[in-house]
C-alpha cells in the first residue's frame, strides 16, 4: 500500500499553547513527533499546520509541511485537505494520522497502527493498550476501547468511551489516539455530521461507529506521553535528553 504519514499541529492549543514549537532537547516538539514519524519507515511524512511559523520550523529541520486552513474542528479534517492538496491525483491509499504531541511515541508503535489492514473490512485502524492503572480505570480523560477480541493483539470495536467499560471480570484498554485510514475511509469520514453519540462523548471516532464503519485496535505495549500541560512537556524533556 501506498502510505502518506500526517502530522496535523495547530498553535492554539488551550491548555498548551504554542506546543508544537515548544524546545525539547534542542528541537521543536513537532519535529520530534515527524522523527518518529520517519523512523517508522512507512511512508512520506509531513506536518499539516496552520500556522507559518510551524511549517518553517519543519522545513528547517528537513520535513516537509503543508499549510491548512485554521477552521478546522479535528485533525481528521486537516489532514484530508492536506491529503487533497499533496495527492490530487489519489494515488496514497492509506493515511496514517500522528498526532502532533506525542514526540516521544515509538517508531514501532506508529508501525503497529496499520496491522488490523490485513483484513480487508477494516475501515480505520487505531491503537490501544491494556489498563494497568488502578486509578486510570476510572478517569474520564482515560478513553476506553469496549470491543470484541479479535486475537490476543487485536479488538474489533464496538463503543469508545470515558466511562468504566465494560463492566465485569477482564482486562479494560485503554485507546490510543493515533488512526490510520484508507483512503475512501478517510472521504467518507470528513463529510458525515457530527453524531449524537460523538457530540456527548466528546470522541469524533463515534461518528465512524455510528455511520456503520468499522474500527479495529492492535493492541500494543506502551502507552505513548501525550504533551497537553507544562508537566508533560517536563517529563518529555526528561525522557528526550535522556
Amino acid at each position: 500500500m501506498s502510505t502518506l504519514l500526517l502530522i496535523p499541529a495547530r498553535m492554539a492549543s488551550t491548555r498548551l499553547p504554542g506546543k508544537p514549537l515548544a524546545d525539547i532537547a534542542g528541537a521543536p516538539m513537532i519535529v520530534h513527533v515527524a522523527r518518529r514519524a520517519a523512523e517508522s519507515d512507512l511512508g512520506r511524512v509531513v506536518v499539516a499546520t496552520d500556522t507559518d511559523s510551524v511549517a518553517e520550523a519543519v522545513r528547517a529541520h528537513g520535513f516537509e509541511a503543508v499549510l491548512t486552513r485554521a477552521d478546522h474542528q479535528s485533525g481528521s479534517d486537516r489532514i484530508f485537505e492536506a491529503l487533497t492538496a499533496l495527492d490530487p491525483a489519489g494515488q496514497v491509499e492509506t493515511i496514517v494520522n500522528v498526532q502532533g504531541d506525542l514526540p516521544t511515541v515509538e517508531p514501532a508503535v506508529i508501525k503497529a497502527a496499520l496491522k488490523p489492514f490485513e483484513e480487508a473490512a477494516v475501515d480505520i485502524a487505531t491503537l490501544g493498550v491494556e489498563i494497568i492503572d488502578e486509578d486510570e480505570k476510572t478517569n474520564p480523560n482515560v478513553v476506553k476501547i469496549v470491543g470484541s477480541p479479535l486475537s490476543p493483539t487485536r479488538l474489533k470495536a464496538l463503543y469508545f468511551t470515558r466511562a468504566t467499560a465494560p463492566w465485569g471480570d477482564g482486562p479494560l484498554y485503554h485507546h490510543i489516539g493515533l488512526y490510520a485510514y484508507r483512503r475512501a475511509a478517510l472521504e467518507r469520514f470528513v463529510a458525515l455530521k457530527q453524531s449524537p453519540l460523538e457530540t456527548r462523548e466528546r470522541l469524533e471516532q463515534l461518528r465512524a461507529l455510528e455511520a456503520g464503519m468499522r474500527i479495529d485496535a492492535e493492541i500494543v505495549r506502551s502507552v505513548p506521553l501525550g504533551v497537553d500541560t507544562p508537566q508533560d512537556l517536563e517529563r518529555a524533556r526528561q525522557i528526550l535528553s535522556n
